[in-house]
């Protein structure tokens, strides 16, 4: 046996099944692991140049695989005006104003990271940005990123007003008077597009880099970015900035790339994404960076009532209203485009959050099923925080791989103030059920959502095991 280059020594061992082992040592050469073997037997692994890291009784495991996750735009996050770790408006306010403070020749103050929950009805006002900073355009995205908080100057700018109309796929929240109030919901941020700076190529290179950090430092050793396309926090093309990171040698974990399904075109965009990810196989990338998987989004989120809801949602009395969320796409469109995306041996990620939407998924993997017959797609639906009891039981059938986010699946100020109050009867116990998904036989992948939420797996994993915040 040749010698390792490293030997890990002195802790309890995970291998991925069952409870830690002690007594182990393992061994590494060439970055693969070459052995795991009783500490006995470890002096025939050790020469000259073999490196030994002693764990001092800390836990050795496999490396965690973030199944949906935004690693670029977290990494821009943390380099403008980053709101994540504000704890209510005011102090969301001092942030801005401390940046604003901080860079005086920004044309825009750009952001992201606040909470909905710190702020009534979850929507901020554009009078609270005008307070801090005067008359600055300042643009900022929720922390789940379905929203966008404006100053009154980038509302002037992006030439918005009373007379301004609601866009298909969004809502603009407004005064009594329909002026704009500052909070643009879901498709209604993309009002801003003609006149809110772009990131830089460079600024978007040093965001993924900082989040890889990030990521690395959890054990994080290979994601699915959930949003591989342009404009997503004003990056113009995210496969470009892990095309340099290749070129450049700077990628160090296994990425699995969702490229972005713009939800206004149709099965003309199906070649390209072909395209694009045969290139990757031909260069002999995609063992660091592939792109097999797109992302299509079905709706919106339950807390700006944009989730596409099987009932409707109810006001602040306990009425329904005649609003039950968004389905981004006709069902009928849906079906065909997934079944020519799996056609076409792509792997389809959905967002699909509200008990609707994950019918319509479901319904649209079921008609690819029935057209293609059983292919390899392992298709997900991702978030999942309703889903009806009768649908549970179609995703093993289908292979659909239920794509979890575990740290949402506790009670916190964003879900009981914003969301259950106005959700159906029954909606309560129909949230996150990941119980019932592992009982119908469903697969399960997890994933962080960051910078939607914190990519720690630990406190995920608490979560899911616990449904308490720890």
């Amino acid at each position: 046996m040749s010698f390792a280059d490293t030997v890990f020594i002195g802790g309890p061992v995970f291998t991925g099944v069952g409870t830690p082992k002690h007594g182990l040592v393992v061994a590494v050469k060439n970055t693969r692991i070459m052995a795991c073997v009783p500490e006995e037997d470890v002096s025939i692994m050790i020469g000259d140049n073999t490196r030994v890291i002693n764990l001092h009784g800390a836990l050795l495991s496999p490396g965690f695989q973030d199944a949906h996750v935004h690693p670029t735009s977290a990494g821009v996050e943390l380099l403008t005006c980053n709101l994540t770790e504000a704890t209510d408006a005011a102090d969301a306010a001092r942030t801005v104003a401390t940046y604003a403070a901080e860079n005086p020749d920004v044309p825009w103050i750009l952001g992201a990271g606040w909470s909905m929950d710190h702020f009534p009805g979850g929507a901020p006002t554009r009078g609270l940005l005008d307070s801090v900073v005067g008359d600055r355009p300042v643009l900022l995205l929720s922390r789940d990123h379905h929203s966008s908080w404006a100053s009154t100057a980038a509302i002037r700018l992006a030439g918005i007003d009373a007379n301004t109309p609601d866009p298909e796929d969004g809502r603009i929240e407004r005064e009594p008077d329909g002026t704009p109030s500052g909070t643009f919901q879901e498709g209604a941020s993309d009002l801003f597009d003609h006149v809110r700076p772009t990131i830089s190529d460079d600024l978007a290179y040093a965001g993924l880099l900082r989040a890889q950090d990030e990521l690395i430092a959890f054990g994080i050793t290979g994601w699915q970015d959930a949003y591989v396309g342009s404009g997503l926090g004003g990056i113009q093309d995210v496969r470009s900035v892990y095309l340099r990171a290749l070129e450049e040698g700077t990628l160090r974990a296994h990425v699995t790339g969702a490229q972005w399904w713009e939800r206004t075109g149709g099965s003309e965009q199906i070649p390209e994404m072909v395209r694009r990810r045969d290139e990757l196989i031909e260069r002999g990338d995609a063992a660091r960076f592939s792109l097999g998987t797109v992302k299509i989004m079905v709706d919106g989120v339950a807390e700006n009532h944009t989730a596409a809801m099987l009932s409707p949602y109810r006001d602040a009395h306990g009425h329904d209203t005649d609003n039950s969320g968004l389905s981004f796409i006709d069902p009928e469109r849906l079906n065909e485009f997934v079944t020519g995306l799996d056609a076409a041996g792509l792997q389809v990620h959905f967002h699909a959050l509200g008990d609707r939407a994950v019918k319509e998924a479901l319904d649209a993997l079921e008609a690819a099923h029935d057209a293609n017959g059983e292919t390899d797609g392992r298709h997900h639906l991702a978030h999942l925080q309703v889903i009806q009891e009768s649908d549970i039981a179609r995703f093993a059938p289908i292979n659909a791989v239920a794509n979890i986010q575990a740290l949402w699946a506790c009670h916190e100020d964003q879900l009981d103030e914003l969301t259950l109050p106005f959700l159906h009867e029954g909606a309560e116990a129909r949230h996150y059920p990941f119980g019932d998904l592992v009982r119908g036989e469903a697969r399960l992948a997890a994933g962080s959502d960051w910078p939607v939420s914190s990519a720690t797996p630990m406190e995920a994993i608490h979560i899911a095991v616990n449904r308490v915040i720890p």
